[in-house]
């Protein structure tokens, strides 16, 4: 989306529903429409998934029976349906506003971006990072002989291996498979910066002087320890995820695993901390 908007393909203050077939006039609060900057930083008003009842059963996200009841919802349902599904949803705050994670939003943004460039999601995700950051194995669908490559997952404390996340119509949101090497480049393209990288870390939301949000990344400041840092969390029913980048050490950290409960992201939070205190210290030392 940095690129596109670098591009001249599209404006960060863009009413949404220039890219939609269709009238859509909820997508908007008192006169005030949902923008491209609304999606990218969860401040759009957007349910967090569509179909609506995919969140009924996340309230719950630790139930065992959470990954088996996400498979039926989602065993057929298309871009069609997400579309008859969008003109349902009532925006009921003003957008840009207030942060609540909405994987709708990424979703959207996703079509957006095939309506600019003229091509699926997937095929511009892999050109762009081939291109870019010389990543070649970016997948959101497997093929059947690629789908054991997939690691074995673990839902909260079941300890039955959990089915992979359902496949969600474009796959912009916890659909995104890569290696570990791949994500190692991932993280020194980051870590160059560059023009579309720079643009990405800008910050679209300020909610306060320490925390601000960019092109879906977290952004931190006021820490004393990691200086400014962009960060993102992702999680599925069967694994989780945190990337930080820390340009005060330039240093990427990835953190994978192949469990998803409800403590799993603070133990990941407190590996990553150790991590930075001990690489803090040493260079404290060094000086």
């Amino acid at each position: 989306m940095a690129n596109a908007v670098l591009e001249h393909r599209l404006g960060l203050d863009d009413d949404v529903r220039i890219y939609l077939h269709g009238d859509y006039p909820n997508l908007q609060y008192k006169g005030d429409p949902i923008r491209i900057r609304h999606l990218l930083s969860h401040t759009s008003g957007l349910p967090n998934m569509l179909p609506e009842r995919a969140n009924t059963v996340l309230a719950d996200f630790t139930d065992q029976r959470t990954p088996r009841e996400l498979n039926a919802i989602y065993a057929r349902y298309g871009k069609a349906d997400f579309f008859r599904d969008l003109h349902a949803v009532e925006i009921r705050q003003t957008p840009g506003k207030n942060y609540a994670y909405s994987s709708t939003g990424t979703e959207l943004a996703a079509h957006i971006l095939e309506t600019v460039y003229k091509r699926d999601y997937e095929s511009l995700l892999r050109g762009f990072f081939q291109d870019s950051a010389g990543i070649s194995g970016l997948k959101i669908r497997l093929s059947e002989a690629e789908a054991p490559r997939l690691a074995v997952g673990y839902h909260s404390d079941n300890a039955v291996p959990t089915t992979p996340m359902p496949q969600l119509p474009w796959g912009a949101s916890g659909n995104v498979k890569a290696t570990a090497p791949e994500m190692v480049e991932y993280l020194k393209f980051q870590l160059a910066g560059g023009p579309v990288v720079t643009e990405s870390h800008h910050a679209l939301v300020e909610f306060d002087s320490e925390f601000s949000i960019g092109y879906f990344w977290n952004i931190v400041s006021g820490d004393n320890l990691k200086g400014v840092y962009y960060a993102h969390h992702g999680g599925v029913p069967r694994s989780q995820s945190y990337i930080y980048i820390m340009p005060k050490y330039d240093l990427g950290i990835f953190v994978i695993t192949n469990q998803s409960g409800d403590q799993t992201a603070r133990a990941m939070e407190t590996a990553i901390n150790t991590l930075v205190e001990r690489i803090a210290a040493r260079e404290n030392a060094a000086r």
